[in-house]
């Protein structure tokens, strides 16, 4: 099979992989049928994150039909360094599969919390405060290396950028939330990498 094809076809397993992942984990959490406001986002990241994430989808989809059609922002790549996209894919898969594990029904895709929600600790959130958005930032690296694509780099820095700035809302609620046991949390972790505790 010719190269292009494998990286290809790469690309499509992942995808499909990280969707029926994803979607296994986001059903689950629909078993309240809670409704959520997702309007304490704030109006730039409403305007800003899903539309960005849509032309992200977009890019990826265009690819994985045709790589063709994503021609115009290919960037010629060693086939090493494509390939070690695979690699960072089976680290991003982990690491997702293990976040959303933890979260189980407190997952949501917005700042608000349940009814219900509790503050998990354990897992990655035992180190790091947004394991799943690390997960997807290293999902979306492993799709720009395989496919060589800028457009999948750039729209996926700025969706990770908009989540950068949207978890200081999430914390803030969670703050509000759980009191003095995430401010004691958020103390002793990192928000996307562990923390280094300069005492040891």
């Amino acid at each position: 099979m010719h190269r292009d094809t494998l990286l290809r076809t790469s690309v499509i397993v992942g995808f499909l992989a990280v969707v029926a992942i994803t979607l296994f984990f986001r059903i689950r959490s629909w078993d309240s049928k809670e409704r959520l406001d997702r309007r304490p986002e704030g109006l730039f990241i409403l305007a800003t994150l899903r539309p960005i994430a849509l032309l992200l989808w977009l890019g990826i989809i265009a690819y994985m039909i045709d790589p063709a059609w994503m021609a115009w922002s290919s960037v010629p790549l060693p086939a090493g360094v494509r390939w070690s996209g695979a690699v960072v894919y089976a680290i991003g898969l982990g690491l997702l599969t293990w976040a959303l594990g933890s979260l189980g029904p407190n997952l949501t895709d917005t700042v608000v919390t349940r009814r219900g929600h509790t503050l998990v600790t354990h897992g990655p959130y035992r180190w790091i405060r947004h394991p799943f958005y690390d997960a997807m930032a290293l999902l979306i690296l492993s799709v720009a290396l395989l496919a060589a694509n800028w457009f999948v780099l750039i729209c996926g820095t700025l969706v990770f950028t908009l989540l950068a700035l949207r978890s200081r809302t999430e914390e803030a609620h969670l703050l509000r939330r759980f009191g003095e046991p995430y401010r004691e949390y958020r103390a002793r972790t990192g928000r996307f990498v562990p923390k280094v505790d300069s005492a040891s």
